[in-house]
């Protein structure tokens, strides 16, 4: 087996990042259930983005944001998502490469727009997420490059990108070319919402060993085995994955292998401004430590310091070097 060119390849949705605060009755006036993701058409989009205040704009999607952070890690990265050629498309693709991180797919010529979510950020740090996936959906099987997705020691796939067909069989495909290469696969479940919706689908994925890591949070874990015991919906997940790493917020998180439920405690803040991509900088710090043969903890723990980092300012992408903060904190890389 050939050395890997990348450490992570994540596919994911492409989707610009629209950040702004907000008051509770703001969301409230606007129909929305605070702390979650809805999916919304074009119009809606529309609407919400004339009545929304102040705004900062960057490329975004939970995977792209995961990619983000391997890079700023030290990490070799690569990201497979759709725009469209259109302003915000080649703003996203423009932002990503910035980052330090291979994005090579041909934009769309035609069809919907690129995909963008309408982040609202209250002041106690919770993000409420409005979508409209426009390009991002008409990702397909043959925008999956196999040399590329060979190139990667882990491929790391959304949960949110179950949901349109071809975008499903694109996922797929990459993890099969994965395994065929000896790499390794992995997927985030994304959304409590997300889960309720593809339940069965994700435990077959995970029982039948299509994914070797599953990262979720302790309310998709719940969804995805439908209990609210933690410790029950944990030995569950035990016996079908091979390798879990569950967060839980304050409480870090939990690393589960065939074997053994180990904890993992968070890092220490000042203060929480912006929940927004804590999750998905966790994963990109378990995932470079993974990549680059590190053990389970260690891995967490630089998951931990990522997801520590990013919720103490706006937006989804770290704001200082992940591989400098790292070292500062006795994790070298």
């Amino acid at each position: 087996m050939t050395a890997p060119r990348y450490d992570v390849l994540g596919i994911g949705n492409a989707i610009v990042d629209v950040i702004a605060r907000a008051e509770d009755d703001f969301l409230v006036a606007q129909g929305m259930h605070k702390g979650g993701m809805a999916l919304i058409d074009e119009a809606r989009a529309a609407s919400i983005y004339n009545a929304m205040g102040p705004a900062s704009e960057s490329s975004g999607g939970s995977a792209a944001n995961t990619i983000v952070g391997v890079a700023s890690f030290g990490g070799r990265a690569a990201f497979i998502g759709k725009v469209k050629d259109d302003e915000l498309g080649k703003a996203f693709a423009h932002d990503i490469r910035a980052a330090r991180v291979a994005f090579d797919v041909k934009p769309a010529t035609d069809g919907p727009s690129t995909a963008r979510c309408y982040i609202m950020v209250t002041p106690d740090g919770e993000r409420t997420m409005n979508t409209y996936l426009g390009a991002a959906q008409d990702l397909k099987p043959s925008d999956i490059d196999e040399a590329t997705i060979a190139s990667a020691a882990v491929v790391y796939l959304e949960g949110y990108l179950w949901d349109p067909p071809q975008a499903k069989e694109a996922f797929v495909k990459a993890a099969e070319i994965a395994h065929k290469h000896g790499r390794k696969v992995a997927l985030t479940l994304s959304d409590s919402f997300c889960v309720d919706r593809y339940r069965g689908e994700f435990l077959d994925l995970i029982r039948k060993g299509t994914v070797d890591i599953v990262f979720a949070n302790e309310h998709e874990l719940r969804s995805l085995y439908e209990t609210a015991d933690f410790a029950v919906a944990s030995v569950a997940l035990q016996k079908d994955a091979r390798l879990a790493v569950v967060t839980r917020s304050e409480k870090g998180c939990v690393v589960i292998t065939p074997d053994a439920i180990d904890a993992v405690p968070a890092m220490p803040i000042d203060s929480v401004v912006d929940v927004t991509g804590a999750g998905d900088l966790f994963a990109a710090g378990f995932l470079v430590g993974h990549s680059q043969g590190k053990d389970h903890r260690t891995s967490a723990r630089l998951g931990a310091l990522a997801a520590a980092e990013v919720i103490q300012h706006i937006g989804a992408r770290p704001a200082v070097s992940l591989k400098a903060l790292a070292a500062e904190n006795g994790l070298v890389l």
